[in-house]
């Protein structure tokens, strides 16, 4: 039994000493929603909290529960997933004895979880076996749905960076589903009984069909982050505080967002980051990496104003400007005066400028206006001279 908090820290030190222990990259307890006709399929995985490079205390307290329950550890596998039992909730209780007296609002969430779980009505109808306790050792391709989950927590809620996981595996670990709100449901459940729901006026409103929920199901945004349509942003999206994600064409995929306070009334692909103070504009689309980006993911800098209805394969610089309707990729041929060398020259002095070049060659260049001729159709480029500033009132 553990009484003091320096009893605690021995037993978390004893734990991490041993052979098999190794602190995990991420780890979390998670409520999951099963299939309605395979229950032993994971539709959902909901993590109330997501430990990332954190808490390791926690973590050792965790994995000794569990070998205390009798289930075989090996932290040398890339993850582990495994069912919660009354034999691991009280061990963890024990252990974290010294801290349940003061586990409230933002401290000590990990112990609050156990608490809660410990503390569950018989009412609720759920079980332990409705839980799952998963570990992260090694950032390898995804194994399972409930690590899939724990990853793209860990993309949401900016604990991780953007583009810095292995999702390779995600989209095979993941159900296609009917989603009702934020609850999942089997397709073949919902056809084997779609006459008697109907009959019975209780078939549920699909709001989608997807194996990815909606970013807003599952993370609470940062207090001046707007989102105005919930479809708008997937679940694996990251977005910055201050971001506003405004209704119509505008769209974030997963693994891609935004790095500081951004305006969005376009496309954002998988894979895609827009820094802080740009502008994306409205139909404006930034290409993922299967769209015509050469498998490179594209990163549009800070302050730049991508216009209404543009597209953008290949990384555009800070302080750049791509008007309405222009679509630059890594191929696109773009033309420059020997004014507009000089003067892009300038203030990017380490690189290569020329008269003639292609939109993959615009990789880390600043202050560029790109447009199209309107005598000729051809696609110029020239210095930029218009200051991309965000109205600070409408963020």
């Amino acid at each position: 039994m553990i009484y003091t908090k320096d009893e605690f820290k021995k037993l978390v030190g004893d734990i991490q000493g041993q052979d098999w222990y190794k602190n995990p990259i991420g780890f979390g307890i998670a409520r999951i929603d099963r299939g309605q006709l395979n229950p032993e399929k994971t539709l959902q995985a909901t993590y109330p909290v997501v430990n990332w490079n954190e808490n390791n205390g926690s973590a050792a307290i965790f994995l000794n529960a569990l070998k205390e329950a009798g289930v075989a550890i090996d932290t040398s596998a890339s993850e582990l997933v495994c069912p919660l039992s009354d034999v691991f909730l009280t061990s963890c209780i024990e252990s974290f004895r010294p801290y349940i007296p003061e586990a409230k609002g933002q401290e000590h969430k990990n112990v609050q979880v156990i608490s809660q779980l410990a503390s569950l009505p018989i009412e609720s109808g759920l079980v332990a076996d409705d839980y799952k306790v998963v570990f992260i050792f090694e950032d390898a391709p995804v194994q399972s749905a409930e690590t899939a989950y724990l990853k793209l927590y860990a993309l949401s809620s900016g604990k991780a960076p953007l583009r810095s996981l292995n999702l390779d595996g995600v989209f095979g670990k993941l159900h296609n589903c009917a989603w009702s709100g934020s609850t999942p449901i089997e397709l073949d459940w919902l056809r084997e009984n779609e006459i008697a729901l109907k009959l019975a006026n209780k078939y549920p409103e699909i709001t989608m069909v997807d194996k990815f929920p909606r970013f807003l199901s599952h993370v609470i945004p940062a207090d001046n982050t707007r989102i105005l349509e919930t479809s708008k942003v997937r679940f694996g999206a990251q977005l910055a505080a201050g971001t506003t994600v405004m209704p119509g064409a505008a769209y974030i995929n997963f693994n891609a967002g935004t790095e500081g306070v951004v305006m969005v009334e376009g496309r954002i692909s998988s894979s895609a980051v827009v820094g802080a103070g740009s502008d994306v504009g409205g139909g404006a689309s930034i290409l993922g990496v299967l769209s015509g980006t050469d498998g490179v993911p594209v990163s549009i800098g800070a302050n730049t104003l991508l216009g209404a209805n543009s597209c953008t394969g290949t990384a555009i610089g800070d302080s750049c400007i791509l008007d309405a309707g222009v679509t630059i990729l890594p191929g696109t041929k773009i033309s420059l005066s020997e004014k507009a060398v000089a003067a892009i020259k300038e203030i990017n002095p380490d690189k290569e400028i020329s008269t003639s070049m292609k939109g993959m060659d615009f990789l880390g260049v600043n202050g560029v206006h790109f447009r199209v001729n309107s005598s000729t159709g051809q696609t110029i480029a020239m210095r930029s001279t218009r200051e991309v500033k965000l109205n600070a009132d409408l963020h």
